[in-house]
């Protein structure tokens, strides 16, 4: 499989807006974040938190009652660009996650499911803007197993376009928008393989990864990460235009009600990607922090909120765990984080964490 740069393509999907400044300002990233991140597993319904993204760590009691009734809104699935895709009943639509004013809802085109495929499970949501009223944004919904889909949300008549993906390393991995390519990028399990997707054709350009400036790790180390699963999350830095990719080593941790399991982060391994399929290790994002969630990934710069966005640190915000992983130890030891507020649904309660 050849190397393919992604840059040679011409964008299909961004153009100029009204709302967005033409640089990678962190100003412009910050207007894009959405004021709550929210998760919630699929299998576990019960099981929902909350991360304010906000500079000051006070909420409003009506803020906390708005968030808790959007919390427990039926059939949400997932969210992107501080948007929520709430699937019920098979119709889907968009609700963005302003606290204060009223919020909007926009109907998507009705789900169809191809043959061999399902599309009650959903992986993640992926939003080429922040503006779905906008003519050229489209939202992507990658399903667990075979079928990714694309719509334009502002094209009440169109209707979803389906891809059958054939190969299976594609499956359960998470979908993102590039800005910087205009393309929806998937990696492959493992990572050693970059999808794009063009909604206009089905068949994917394919970019494969030469992996790097790998650490040097002593055999106990090398044990322990091949007891781990592994999973992979590309991540674009919108201030600066790099692309990263996230390698998590998760082990099983207990059981959560008796049934699901509870998987905590062991390590993570970063890497710096280029244009020409190059996987960098490195321990120095810079004044960067990576935010992993259930929802989707996004980077801060540290200027954004000292508490929120630690320089050169991974932030995994996920059901089953919440905390910081310094880049610069070696050891991949995690730091404990200052307090957040959120709220716990199952609890009913909200607490430090």
């Amino acid at each position: 499989m050849s190397p393919l740069n992604l840059c040679s393509r011409k964008p299909w999907l961004v153009r100029s807006s009204p709302h967005l400044s033409d640089g990678l300002s962190s100003s412009s990233t910050l207007r894009q974040m959405a004021p709550v991140i929210v998760c919630n597993d699929p299998c576990r319904p019960y099981c929902k938190k909350v991360l304010f993204m906000t500079k000051s760590l006070s909420v409003t009691r009506s803020e906390r009652k708005e968030c808790a009734k959007l919390m427990w809104e039926m059939g949400k699935i997932a969210s992107s660009n501080g948007w929520i895709a709430i699937l019920k009943d098979g119709a889907m639509h968009l609700r963005d996650t302003d606290l204060i004013t009223e919020p909007k809802r926009i109907p998507l085109p009705p789900l169809t499911t191809l043959p061999h495929c399902q599309t009650q499970v959903v992986t993640n949501v992926a939003m080429s803007s922040t503006f779905p009223e906008e003519e050229d944004c489209v939202v992507a919904v990658k399903f667990l197993g075979p079928q990714l889909s694309f719509c334009r949300p502002n094209n009440s008549k169109e209707e979803w376009i389906n891809v059958r993906i054939e190969n299976p390393s594609f499956f359960s991995s998470p979908i993102i928008f590039s800005k910087k390519h205009g393309v929806f990028l998937t990696p492959g399990a493992g990572g050693h393989v970059i999808a794009s997707w063009d909604h206009h054709n089905p068949l994917p350009k394919l970019q494969t990864l030469r992996f790097q400036n790998l650490p040097k790790l002593s055999k106990t180390k090398r044990d322990i990460l091949d007891s781990c699963s592994t999973s992979e999350h590309l991540v674009e830095s919108k201030p600066t235009g790099e692309m990263f990719m996230v390698k998590l080593y998760r082990k099983f941790a207990s059981f959560m009600f008796g049934t699901a399991a509870n998987l905590r982060t062991e390590a993570l391994m970063v890497f710096k990607l280029d244009d020409e399929g190059n996987a960098v290790y490195t321990q120095d994002i810079g004044d960067l922090c990576i935010y992993l969630t259930r929802s989707e990934p996004f980077c801060l710069p540290s200027s954004f909120s000292p508490t929120l966005c630690r320089p050169n640190r991974v932030k995994i915000f996920d059901i089953d765990e919440d905390k910081f992983f310094k880049l610069s130890d070696q050891k991949w030891n995690c730091s404990r984080q200052t307090p957040l507020e959120s709220f716990d649904c199952s609890s009913g309660t909200w607490s430090w964490v």
